[in-house]
């Protein structure tokens, strides 16, 4: 009876693991992050009130990423936004978002986000209208693409470009560093990178995300049969 006691202890032990395993992989591989701002901020097409919102990598086609911003718990999608990749030398061990200097009042843009450890972060595409308004405002290059609204497929495949602050059209990669380092450092910094001005008052990851659902749930539902018959079997036993 002790043997049977300890198979089921072990079959709880490494449904616990697997849980955490899928969950942690899935968080990963989608960078799903919650983030509290403390101000009204802006994404390309849209100004944010303040409050927590959770960013999801949705895909990756090509040179760009479309990113997906939720509500608090990830009920409801707000909006949908086109990003290229932004690489920096040292990765840090906490979430980062980046923004763009704000002329008086208006909302701060959001620029860049970097997830925890990765030595590249999402760098938002602005619609060219308010990319030229942006370059000239804080005297950087902005990414732009020639269209207000993105749907599913303009959003894969409409040209970016990366507007200076003298309005001139210029190739992305020339300017914004897209592709990998000659040299990268792989191991994440202990010191998180400084943001100026950052109304991030917090951010965490997600423990798992809906994808890894049906495999967890076949699992539990695999060691609930497991536990049944152990029990039927401790009956004979006693």
């Amino acid at each position: 009876m002790k043997f049977v006691k300890t198979i089921f202890a072990v079959c709880v032990f490494t449904l616990l693991a697997a849980t955490f395993a899928f969950g942690a992989r899935a968080d990963t591989w989608n960078k799903r992050t919650v983030v509290t701002f403390s101000q009204d901020f802006e994404v390309p097409g849209k100004v944010l009130p303040a409050g927590t919102y959770t960013f999801v990598l949705l895909d990756s086609p090509s040179d760009r990423h479309i990113v997906q911003i939720f509500n608090a718990d990830g009920s409801q999608l707000i909006i949908t936004i086109l990003a290229i990749n932004d690489y920096r030398l040292r990765p840090t061990g906490d979430t980062v978002m980046k923004f763009n200097e704000r002329p008086g009042d208006a909302p701060e843009a959001l620029r860049a986000w970097f997830y925890p450890g990765d030595n590249f972060g999402q760098e938002f595409v602005y619609p060219k209208v308010r990319a030229i308004q942006l370059a000239q405002t804080t005297n950087i290059v902005v990414p732009a693409v020639a269209l207000d609204t993105l749907d599913d497929n303009a959003i894969k495949t409409a040209p970016i470009v990366a507007v200076t602050p003298d309005q001139k059209e210029v190739e992305v990669a020339t300017v914004i560093q897209t592709s990998p380092p000659a040299e990268t450092v792989a191991t994440p910094a202990p010191a998180a990178e400084v943001v100026t001005p950052a109304p991030v008052a917090e951010t965490n990851q997600l423990p798992q995300t809906g994808s890894s659902m049906p495999l967890i749930a076949l699992l539990g539902g695999l060691f609930i049969s497991i536990a049944v018959g152990l029990k039927t079997l401790l009956k004979f036993v006693s």
